[in-house]
């Protein structure tokens, strides 16, 4: 399918020629605020983070066209269904303020970095894109295009991209926190304090030219993210691209960046942040931006100015908006999560008199139709489904532990579309069985282990065997994939909360196999997955390649590990980052020369479906043996997977033995 790129040129708005420009000219001007989120105050240091990024978006073998005919509506706004003084308000703002709108903008919310529309080229997208890729410290522009009609490729492609940069974002703040938690525990640099792991991450990559979707404005759906995607931090919605402010509820194009004068708004986040809003789920009641006070509390009447006109406009063209929810959520990095709830239009506009006693400007947002299922009310299903809040249990659950008490958590059975129960055919099987010949391999465990009673630190012996640093953060994250991780063993001193022990010890997820018509069975979580967290064991009975050979003849399922996907070397790349950065090389791993059972004895992990654009990886981890040749496969989350989403492998190429994937069921 074509993909096609509509720019959109708004045409002049309707201006009443008998607007009272003296009165208006009297009006109070007040200094523009942006609509502040309550809980993600930023330092003065770091207001300007969004500006200048651009990534190299190129790909050639994508074959983009550009429609550049207008595709919004032009239909006027039904003044009978706006409040009156809305009405006199806003004809009055634009008769005087026409063209001079920039004069009364807050310059600490007006894009310091913007310029005039400019129109696409005739050409090639990426071949545009690329060009202007290569001009270093390149504004954020005011162009505005949509992107529709994406085929397959495209969209795998572009989201590839977005997967890719959230990477590298969430690597980089790991990795930040980390060098924290050394300072602080250095005697050298004491307790000294050091910017938030999120903004740092932000600013260097900003600094690198890798924020996503600055050298355009879209309108509508971004290219590579998906209807409920979840955030744990505002600068990652600004990194790619999703919403450009840190801060301020409402992002849109300013009047001084229109081709015509009118602010067009892109994007806002909901999050309660205003006493006057109302969120019905698909119909939001969204309160404008201005008049608080420095403790968000309304002082004084709003206006119909900046973000709050900006909306008002992209009414009056039918233009949509994307709409990202805010709310606190327990276990969360920074206590709350954002999940982008997809696209809404802006169908009425009123002023009325807020709970505090003065004017608030009130948008009516309804969600458009054929979107997938909100985020939002799918992480809410399932938070009352774990506290067993629900008034009912859903038809189709089959079993509701199919590893009968060997996992830490329960893992359901599923299935709303046929009567085949077959996972609880299997004896659930919660951690690989091997030969015992692997034990005897180099001695057992870790040949003494370390000395760690409280914990393992820094330079212990287990350090030192992952080439000095741990694998893993404080708070159980991977850092970054390696070809093989040594854990803490049977032989070792330290406790099992060790932060060097977190594959060992086991689920701390509640997971679901599921009937699908796609992909046959499938999983996914009941619980919100963090980006680097530990998922489970793959697990099975581990054959010599003898053995496989023999087990292969009889039909049985084998899982061929050798072949899995080195996604791992993927978990934090950091070489658009740093220009040394190498592949991490250490330990050397002999490739993997066994294959796995799954024919009597599973788990949850073997139900995974194949992509090509997975959300989970394979480590390698050694942690109750030494035998490098004969390693657990340990899975982790790629990116933050939202509750109810299905987990994916990339279970490789034809494998050299028998010409099949990695998996033959």
């Amino acid at each position: 399918m074509t993909s096609f790129i509509d720019l959109n040129l708004y045409p002049d708005s309707p201006v009443s020629e008998t607007a009272d420009v003296t009165t208006a000219l009297t009006l109070t001007v007040p200094k523009l605020e942006p609509k502040e989120e309550p809980f993600d105050e930023l330092p003065q240091s770091h207001n300007n983070l969004h500006t200048n990024p651009n990534l190299n978006y190129t790909n050639p073998n994508l074959n983009f066209t550009l429609n550049t005919q207008a595709d919004v509506s032009h239909e006027h706004v039904n003044e009978t269904d706006v409040y009156s003084e809305f009405n006199r308000i806003s004809k009055m703002f634009q008769t005087a303020f026409s063209g001079k709108a920039e004069k009364f903008d807050d310059n600490r919310f007006t894009d310091p970095d913007s310029r005039a529309i400019v129109p696409v080229p005739e050409e090639n997208l990426h071949t545009a894109v690329a060009d202007s890729s290569r001009r270093k410290n390149q504004q954020r522009s005011g162009e505005l295009v949509r992107v529709t009609n994406l085929g397959f490729e495209d969209e795998r492609y572009f989201r590839h991209v977005v997967r890719k940069t959230r990477m590298m974002y969430d690597s980089l703040r790991v990795l930040v926190n980390m060098e924290d938690e050394k300072r602080k525990n250095s005697h050298v640099f004491g307790r000294s304090r050091s910017a938030r792991g999120d903004l740092r991450a932000a600013t260097v990559m900003k600094e690198r030219g890798l924020w996503l979707n600055r050298d355009k404005r879209i309108v509508g759906a971004i290219p590579g993210v998906y209807v409920g995607d979840i955030f744990f931090f505002r600068m990652e919605i600004c990194v790619v691209g999703m919403h450009g402010l840190p801060q301020a509820g409402i992002d849109y194009l300013t009047s001084s960046q229109s081709s015509n004068g009118d602010p067009i708004a892109t994007s806002i986040i909901v999050s309660g942040g205003y006493e006057d809003d109302q969120d019905a789920g698909d119909v939001i009641i969204y309160t404008g931006h201005g008049g608080q006070d420095k403790y968000s509390r309304q002082a004084n009447h709003q206006r119909l100015e900046g973000g709050n006109l900006a909306m008002e406009r992209s009414m009056h063209y039918g233009i949509e908006v994307r709409v990202v929810r805010g709310f606190r959520y327990e276990g969360s990095p920074s206590g709350k999560v954002y999940v982008y709830d997809g696209l809404y239009k802006v169908v009425d506009s009123w002023l009325e008199t807020g709970k505090s006693g003065f004017g608030v400007i009130k948008f009516k947002l309804i969600r458009m139709d054929n979107q997938p299922e909100m985020g939002s009310a799918i992480l809410k299903y399932a938070e009352s489904f774990r506290k067993g809040s629900l008034q009912s249990m859903p038809r189709g659950y089959a079993s509701m532990d199919i590893s009968m008490k060997k996992e830490n958590m329960p893992v359901f059975l599923f299935n709303d579309i046929d009567d085949n129960h077959e996972p609880t055919f299997y004896e659930y099987l919660a951690t690989s069985v091997f030969p015992p010949f692997v034990y005897h391999h180099g001695g057992n465990g870790n040949n003494g282990g370390c000395n760690c009673f409280g914990g393992c630190t820094d330079g212990c012996f287990c350090a030192k065997r992952n080439g000095g640093d741990f694998a893993y953060d404080q708070s159980g994250l991977l850092v970054r994939g390696k070809p093989l991780i040594f854990e803490c063993g049977p032989h070792c001193r330290c406790p099992p909360h060790c932060r060097n022990r977190v594959s060992q010890n086991g689920v701390k997820n509640r997971f679901e196999v599921f009937r699908s018509k796609e992909t046959g069975w499938g999983v996914r979580s009941l619980d919100l997955i963090q980006a680097g967290s530990f998922i489970c064991e793959y697990t099975g009975v581990i054959l010599t390649r003898e053995q496989a050979q023999l087990f292969s003849m009889n039909g049985d399922s084998l899982i061929y590990p050798n072949r899995f996907g080195e996604r791992w070397a993927e978990w934090g790349d950091l070489s658009q980052i740093f220009s040394d950065y190498e592949r991490p090389s250490y330990p050397s791993v002999p490739p993997l020369d066994f294959a796995m059972d799954v024919s009597r004895m599973r788990n949850v992990a073997c139900y995974m479906s194949h992509s090509v654009c997975p959300n989970v990886l394979v480590q390698l981890v050694l942690y109750d043996h030494s035998n490098i040749a004969f390693p657990h496969l340990m899975l982790f989350a790629m990116e933050n997977i939202p509750p109810m989403r299905e987990l994916s492998l990339d279970y490789g190429e034809a494998d050299e033995w028998t010409g099949k994937l990695s998996i033959c069921n």
